[in-house]
């Protein structure tokens, strides 16, 4: 063999290279496709919340929140007692009359329970394509609580939760 004639490869070592390649890439995708799973939340003070198994089936959560949801009835104030119960019954009054009121109705209606409008923030009553919203909700400030309450398909929802940095309850734009 003369020194000027390139030598071809053999076919049988390229096919095994590009075989090793072919089998090689979906293990790689697959292992890194493991590798981006993120770890499960944790809220302060609280443990990892976990997901459901597949033998285990998951439980339903509740359509209506339970009396004083979010922060234990135990430690609520008088006050935010009585708030969430003239919050409740006001919506009530209005869910029976209207199972999906209007945002000035449902204003209205709070106001003249006696909740002071400078408390009261309610979500909007409309998307911003015109169509009804599917639950309108209403919240009022006292102290470091927020009575949130909601009205879904006539069904009314009130619970206490703790009121935002920002000194609200609701996040972004409620008018």
């Amino acid at each position: 063999m003369s020194r000027g004639t390139p030598r071809k490869q053999s076919g049988h070592r390229h096919v095994a290279g590009s075989r090793r390649l072919l089998l090689a890439g979906p293990l790689l995708v697959a292992g890194l496709v493991a590798g981006c799973s993120a770890p499960a939340p944790v809220v302060s003070g609280s443990k990892p919340i976990s997901s459901p198994s597949p033998s285990s089936p998951a439980t339903p959560v509740p359509a209506t929140a339970s009396p004083g949801a979010g922060i234990p009835s135990a430690s609520l104030s008088p006050s935010t007692v009585s708030l969430k119960q003239t919050m409740e019954s006001a919506l009530k009054a209005l869910a029976a009359a209207t199972p999906k009121p209007a945002q000035e109705a449902l204003r209205s209606q709070l106001v003249s329970a006696g909740i002071p409008a400078s408390t009261l923030e309610v979500s909007a009553g409309k998307t911003p394509t015109g169509l009804d919203v599917d639950a309108i909700e209403a919240a009022a400030r006292l102290d470091k609580d927020c009575v949130m309450g909601e009205i879904r398909d006539g069904q009314v929802s009130v619970s206490v939760l703790p009121v935002l940095a920002s000194g609200k309850c609701f996040v972004g734009d409620s008018r």
